[in-house]
């Protein structure tokens, strides 16, 4: 029996978990097509359901309202009608607990024999107590029931009327002949004063109350809808017009778009094309450079040689402690300082091959080269660099690193000398720091500071940045960056 329910059962699970996604998929696409709209229009299939939503609550609470004012107008003739000629034929209440029978005749006199009879047609009347004293069916008369919410605001002095469905226990007479009836409790009170003696109850058939009613929802659903209606095209016209000014303005836009980004394209190739040959021109700065050298090797070096050589064999044979020989001594001593000014201009010109090195190898190049020259022991701090660098950014940080450290000697007086080179970000970074008495740091580029000048403009032409820290008796620290990007150059 079991595996039998099992079995039974599956087949609906499945076929409401295919309907739950079936649903669900439909309300994507719904979601999907919502999303494809222009603004306008989701603007207008919005504010056509909240429209539509509050027409038809605003309509019905009209509704409503107007229902219960129809009631309260009856409620309030009613309680006229009750008081000009009920209320004498229930006075006797005010010193007795029952109506005498002179009173019961009148009443039902009153119902089956004028217009309020047909008019109204049932009528009870009510002690404080909650009982039944008079009514058309004689087996209510001396009942009490519970005192419901009407009932008890009749009691308080207030017309309490409502169109019931007769499901009260007191509407067993009633519900046998009506469905619905209009229900209206008025107080009775006693003559000359306030206290209430007793409460007439009413019962109307529905019929003029709904016509009515009908008539008047008519009309106010009709202004609601007209009010409705002229809002949402007011709303429509000026939202399409601010739509179609969004929908030219971004079409402007994304032309605009479109133009920047093709100017910024244009722009990243001739800045990338600018590095490229800001490296080609660095190579061939240091090409031109060696070639200077080996021609002031080659030529006045060798010149100057040869001119020594033959002072020195004139001065052999000019007689000595003469002033010829002595101005022979002072020619050749100059011609040797100029040979030895020549040679260090040459070899201070001429770049090592740096191509084949990696770059902790050309600093540590230059760290001796400056060494080598006079220059301060440096403390050279590789933080793990990269092995290898374009050939433009290994020339700059060689040249860099020689002009920083030299000077931090002729400068910074070589105090506790400091290079530190690392990397981050795609970028190859130097930084030479000395305790040296420092300087203003916006004086680079000032007289007394065309090797820092020279610095910025090797890094930047490279497309890196250049940094000065100092103060006066605090130290200086320049710091200095190059893009690790290839670059087009020549070899060396």
């Amino acid at each position: 029996m079991a595996e039998a329910v099992g079995a039974l059962q599956t087949p609906s699970s499945e076929v409401w978990l295919s309907r739950l996604g079936a649903a669900w998929g439909s309300r994507r696409w719904d979601l999907l097509r919502f999303g494809r709209l222009s603004l306008a229009g989701q603007y207008l299939l919005a504010s056509l359901l909240v429209l539509v939503f509050s027409m038809v609550a605003l309509g019905a609470w009209v509704a409503q309202q107007i229902e219960t004012s129809v009631l309260n107008r009856t409620g309030a003739i009613t309680a006229l009608y009750v008081e000009s000629i009920i209320e004498p034929y229930l006075q006797p209440l005010a010193t007795q607990s029952r109506l005498d029978s002179q009173s019961v005749a009148a009443l039902t006199q009153l119902l089956e024999g004028t217009s309020l009879g047909r008019g109204i047609v049932a009528f009870k009347v009510w002690s404080p107590e909650g009982e039944i004293l008079f009514s058309p069916n004689p087996l209510l008369i001396g009942r009490r029931f519970d005192i419901d919410e009407d009932l008890g605001q009749a009691l308080k002095g207030e017309v309490a009327a409502n169109l019931s469905d007769l499901q009260d226990a007191e509407n067993e007479y009633e519900r046998q002949h009506w469905n619905r009836l209009v229900q209206v409790y008025v107080p009775v009170r006693e003559r000359g004063t306030s206290r209430i003696i007793a409460v007439a109850e009413f019962y109307q058939l529905p019929d003029e109350l709904e016509r009515e009613v009908a008539a008047a929802q008519r009309r106010s659903w009709a202004v609601v809808i007209a009010g409705a209606l002229l809002t949402y095209a007011l709303l429509a016209g000026i939202v399409k017009r601010g739509s179609d000014t969004i929908a030219t303005q971004q079409s402007a836009l994304r032309q605009k778009v479109r133009e920047l980004s093709l100017l910024l394209e244009q722009n990243a190739r001739l800045h990338d094309r600018i590095r490229q040959a800001a490296g080609r021109t660095t190579a061939l700065n240091e090409q031109a450079l060696r070639r200077i050298s080996a021609d002031l090797h080659d030529g006045p070096g060798q010149a100057l040689a040869l001119a020594l050589l033959r002072l020195d064999a004139l001065e052999e044979r000019s007689p000595p402690d003469t002033p010829t020989c002595q101005d022979l001594a002072v020619v050749r001593r100059a011609v040797r300082d100029a040979l030895e000014e020549v040679r260090a201009i040459s070899a201070g010109l001429r770049l090592p091959e740096l191509a084949s090195l990696s770059v902790a190898e050309v600093a540590e190049r230059a760290v001796r080269d400056v060494e080598k020259r006079g220059g301060a022991a440096a403390e050279l701090r590789l933080e793990d660099p990269p092995r290898q660098a374009p050939l433009p950014v290994k020339i700059a940080l060689f040249r860099s690193l020689q002009e920083a450290l030299s000077n931090a000697t002729r400068h910074g007086g070589g105090v506790e000398v400091q290079a530190r080179i690392w990397c981050a970000e795609g970028k190859l970074y130097l930084a030479v720091s000395d305790k040296g008495p420092g300087f203003e740091g916006q004086r680079v580029g000032a007289q007394g500071r065309l090797g820092l000048a020279g610095m910025k403009e090797r890094a930047e032409v490279l497309g890196g940045c250049f940094e000065v820290t100092s103060r006066p008796g605090q130290g200086t620290t320049v710091q200095v960056c190059w893009p690790l990007a290839e670059s087009e150059v020549p070899g060396e």
